[in-house]
């Protein structure tokens, strides 16, 4: 048998083929090695890289292993959430496995809108893990680009299932609410305003003491919109808020939705994850009880971006939210396409790098690291505290996030530590977001990396006073 010539084309690497490959490898392992140890500042973006972005589509390439080292600088230059000192928002860690299987997926190819053989089954098997890692009975669900699109894709099924006929004729928007904690994640808004039931549909229960929504507010705020006749479409219930971390009471909000025919959707994009372990699992009880859930694995299960996750009680539900009849996909009988449990088309093979690191490292690793990260904002919180100057601005962290500010000896505090945030980012050695809890200005670090150790979160609260200081005395 003759060998298959590789194809003329200008777009073939041919030749260039396994050099490409081994450079690009070459790269990528430099990269990880960068990713051990925390780098002593966060470059800026070199003037070389701005002529570069002012230049003009080229006509010529220039080769790719040129192309791949620009790509290279380009990315050192980047805010890199993987790396151990980065706190900011809730970051991904870029799992060195997940990356690997992501890499098989995208030059694969797979499109997981239709029939896809082998990777349909592992999306499943995915689902199913996922679902029995933090205690929630799926029946099926949908891998989405990430926390938007699951609750988005959640509350499609709610408003079907509350409104059969809204697919045809829609709905009148004055006559839905959507209810979630005040400290719900913006995007449970926006999916709101996507479906066309406007932000005014959405009503922001107060929350208690602990940051958490309050059930009794909640069951007043639905007794209230009942009695004129609108219809409770859906209760939102966080685990894990992105400003504190605080989980709702799922078990007493369940108790209250009971009854409303409103559909129970638990958020937790950043916060689920948190169910698997020892520490927090408490914290999530009644989870078993949603309509759905969703958690972003790679948020704190460590994969790289995107990789949604969206489990649900009913798949049908999903169907009866997005089935369409379509000459150029042809039902068989007993087969669903994925797509008609989504809002998407094409959809790239996101479940295999979440299956290929479950399968590499198994349940208990991931058990282990999360309690890790748990137990190191412990610290972070036990540090605050003893640190003179530093204020905690909750009583303790229920999972990983830690907001606390440093109280100047004069001035105003929420500049100072608006100034404090820019000056750790432009110093580059750890990377911390400010936030407004209670009307107050704070830092707002979250621990959600793997590689993160004690030396970093104590490097943390040491760049925090030093540059305070430095700015308190300029």
């Amino acid at each position: 048998m003759t060998e298959r010539a590789l194809p003329v084309t200008p777009l073939s690497l041919r030749d260039e083929r396994a050099e490409a490959l081994d450079h690009g490898l070459a790269l990528l392992r430099q990269a990880w090695a960068s990713f051990d140890e925390p780098r002593p500042h966060q470059p800026p973006v070199a003037p070389e890289r701005h002529e570069l972005f002012g230049s003009p589509l080229p006509e010529t390439g220039t080769g790719v292993r040129e192309a791949l080292d620009a790509a290279d600088r380009v990315l050192d230059e980047s805010l890199a959430q993987a790396r151990p000192r980065f706190f900011g928002y809730v970051g991904s860690s870029g799992l060195e496995s997940a990356v690997l299987a992501d890499a098989l997926a995208m030059s694969h190819d797979v499109n997981l809108a239709a029939e896809a053989a082998a990777a349909h089954l592992v999306e499943q098997q995915t689902l199913g893990w996922v679902a029995q890692l933090v205690g929630y009975p799926a029946a099926g669900g949908t891998v989405t680009s990430g926390g938007m699109v699951s609750n988005l894709t959640a509350l499609m099924a709610a408003r079907t299932r509350a409104f059969p006929e809204s697919r045809v004729v829609g709905v009148d928007a004055s006559r839905v609410a959507v209810y979630a904690s005040a400290e719900a994640h913006s995007s449970v808004e926006r999916a709101v305003e996507v479906l066309g039931l406007g932000s005014s549909a959405l009503r922001d229960v107060p929350i208690d003491g602990r940051r958490r929504m309050d059930p009794a507010a909640l069951a007043s705020a639905i007794a209230a919109d009942r009695a004129v006749g609108v219809t409770p479409m859906a209760v939102v219930a966080t685990a894990g808020t992105t400003l504190t971390g605080s989980v709702d009471p799922i078990g007493a909000i369940a108790d209250v939705v009971e009854g409303t025919g409103a559909w129970l959707h638990v958020d937790g994009a950043y916060g689920l994850p948190a169910a698997c372990t020892d520490v927090a699992g408490h914290l999530f009880a009644g989870l078993d009880r949603a309509d759905s859930v969703s958690v972003d694995a790679h948020k704190w299960l460590f994969v790289p971006k995107a990789c949604g996750i969206l489990l649900v009680r009913d798949p049908a539900a999903l169907r009866a939210a997005f089935r369409h009849d379509a000459s150029y996909m042809v039902e068989e009988e007993g087969y669903v396409h994925p797509v008609d449990t989504t809002m998407e088309y094409s959809r790239p093979f996101r479940a295999l790098k979440l299956w290929t690191a479950l399968r590499a490292h198994g349940a208990g690793a991931f058990r282990e690291a999360i309690t890790t990260t748990i137990e190191l904002a412990r610290e972070l919180a036990d540090l605050v505290r003893a640190r003179p100057g530093l204020e905690l601005l909750v009583d303790a962290p229920e999972l990983s996030t830690v907001p606390f500010r440093r109280v100047p000896a004069r001035g105003d505090a929420d500049a100072h530590n608006r100034s404090l945030a820019r000056a750790l980012q432009e110093d580059g050695r750890v990377y911390v977001t400010s936030a407004v809890v209670d009307g107050v200005t704070c830092l707002r670090p979250c621990v959600v990396n793997f590689r993160t150790t004690r030396a970093d979160i104590e490097s943390l609260v040491d760049l925090a006073d030093e540059l305070g200081r430095v700015l308190e005395s300029g």
